[in-house]
Order: structure tokens, then sequence, then C-alpha cells
């Protein structure tokens, strides 16, 4: 279950060398990690610098984590649990992820206090991501093993969604105004980007070319940014925008494709391009379209998740040695 997003890109990108070829910094990058972790993976950033994400222990088993903005970093776990990961935090300090129950995966949030509540406890779920307003969004899967979209309102209430000729769905990002980004399989074994507005409208979209369209992330905005595939295979970032105006990018470095993950409230994105035969590589591409290239020291294979709206960045990457850390880059 680690790490769904782009599962589609995992065959393209497997054989590609993770030699080093690390770009130029231009921002101060601060590595850290777990105290007794064998590996640290950040995985969300708020406003205020708060991250979280999840590490493993000397047993490889899952832990989640909460580090303040002062670089102080306090462990957790779902009780009753295993293979705690959590997945995205609010500005308010509240965190959404999911954990092994008894018999499959299942769903948590974190309140600011530590107060965890679980759910979805009849079926296979994911948590991408947490709004403002403590609004949930994900994927869960029926007994049939096919996978749906759901929110979750603060008071529990659970909603499943699905795009019309979806045989798949994956939500991503939901925003202040409960508004979520995704995408979705059809028939055809086709992925699409969509839109689901807060009161259930949605909307599939692609960009001009696309055979394989993901959309990662969305801001309050109501933009959305994502990565296609062309007809040769080469994966694109892009920014839709609230009016559905399309926008595509490239990393200069990204011969062997770029992949956004997450766009910011004023419109700055942060994912990941890849080098053919240089390993993956970090960039972070501001509302004015600007796109810096970045690696944290001796990495080879580095993997922003978020971006928040002061700019900062915070992903993970591999050492020399394989190992990852967990790392936050500044404006």
């Amino acid at each position: 279950m680690r790490d769904m997003r782009i599962s589609g890109v995992a065959a393209l990108t497997a054989a590609l060398a993770f030699s080093a070829a690390a770009p130029a910094m231009a921002a101060k990058i601060t590595v850290f990690d777990v105290s007794g972790a064998t590996e640290t993976y950040a995985d969300a950033v708020n406003d205020p610098g708060t991250i979280t994400g999840w590490y493993l222990d000397s047993q490889s088993n899952a832990h989640g984590f909460l580090r303040a903005a002062d670089g102080t970093i306090t462990s957790f776990d779902v009780s009753g649990g295993t293979e705690t990961q959590p997945d995205s935090i609010n500005d308010k300090g509240a965190i959404a992820g999911y954990f092994q129950g008894t018999s499959f995966y299942q769903s948590f949030v974190r309140a600011a206090d530590g107060t965890i509540t679980t759910f979805y406890d009849t079926g296979a779920t994911t948590v991408a991501a947490i709004n403002d307003k403590g609004a949930v969004t994900g994927s869960w899967q029926d007994t049939s093993q096919v996978w749906h979209g759901f929110v979750r309102a603060k008071d529990g209430t659970i909603t499943s969604f699905d795009p019309a000729g979806s045989i798949a769905s994956y939500p991503f990002g939901i925003n202040k105004a409960g508004m979520i980004a995704g995408y979705y399989l059809d028939s055809s074994e086709v992925y699409h980007g969509f839109v689901r507005a807060a009161d259930g409208t949605i909307t599939s979209f692609d960009p001009q070319g696309s055979v394989y369209t993901a959309a990662n992330g969305i801001n309050d905005k109501g933009a959305v940014a994502g990565c296609y595939a062309d007809s040769s295979d080469k994966f694109h970032g892009f920014v839709r925008t609230a009016d559905g105006t399309i926008t595509s990018f490239d990393a200069p470095d990204g011969t062997g494709g770029t992949f956004a993950n997450s766009i910011d409230a004023k419109g700055a994105v942060a994912g990941y391009y890849v080098v053919f035969g240089g390993g993956y590589h970090g960039f972070a591409r501001a509302a004015n379209r600007t796109l810096k290239e970045f690696d944290p020291p001796n990495s080879t294979f580095t993997r922003p998740e978020s971006i928040a709206g002061h700019a900062a960045v915070a992903g993970y990457f591999s050492d020399t040695s394989g190992v990852y850390h967990g790392f936050v880059r500044g404006k």
C-alpha cells in the first residue's frame, strides 16, 4: 500500500539508473531523521512549517511522526494497529493517513491535540489529503477489490463517489472549499484527471496529447497540479486553473519525465524530474513559472512530496548508501 501516487509510472522509471547528477541548490535544504529510524519519509508540510510523514524502525515497522517548525520531532502510532503512515497535514495541525488494521489497511485522523480517530473498518482504505476544515479524501476498496473515491466530513459522514465511466478512482487532494482532485481508470485502462466540486459535480479532464493523466493536488483557488504521459510515454507536469486552462511544463533537465506532486495557495508547484541514467531530482516551480531544480547533498533519488504556502518544500531522498532521509527546502 505504500505510495500509491502515480502507480502506473513505476514501470516506466524503474529501469533508470540512480547515479548522482545533482543540480546546483538555490535555497537552504535541511535534512532530518527521526531518532532511531533506519529510514525517514516526509510526506506533507503545512503553512506554519510543521511536517508529517513516517519512518521505519530497525524491524522495518512503519511509525508516524510530526516535526515542528523548530525541528522537534514527535513519533506516534495508531493504537491497536501497525504500519502507521501519515499522508497529509492541514494548517491547524490535524493529520490524516492510514495504518494496518486486523486484516487490511484502515484510515485515521489525528487531531492537533494528539487524539486519533479511526474509520472505514469494513474494507481497505488509503487517505490522501485533509483540508483545514477537517474533511478527508482518499480511496476505499470494495469486496471485489475495486477502488472508489470517498470524502469524509469533519462530523464523520462518509460519501463514496466515482467519476462516470471509471473502474477505479484515486482522489489525491482536497481544498478548503471541499473541491477534490485526483484521477481515475476507465474501462479502456486509460487514466484521466478529475475535479469534484463541493456539490458532488465531477469534471473529467486531460491535457492535450495525454494518454495518462494524474491530478495530484489542488489549492484553495481550485488550481490543480499533476502530470501526464504523451504518446511517446514521456511524462510532463501541468497546472490546471479553476477555469479549466491547462499549462504543461518540463524541468529543463527532465529527459526522462517531469512529475508534479503538489501545489500551494499561490500556485507554486513541487515535484521531481527524471534524468535518463541520472536518477530522480527535485524541482520547485514558482507561480511566475520560474522553475528551480535541486537536490539535498549526496542525493541519488530526490522526491519532493509537498509544498506549503510559504514555498517550503518537504519530501525525502536516498543517499549514496541507499538510505532514505527527510528534508525540507526553504525559500
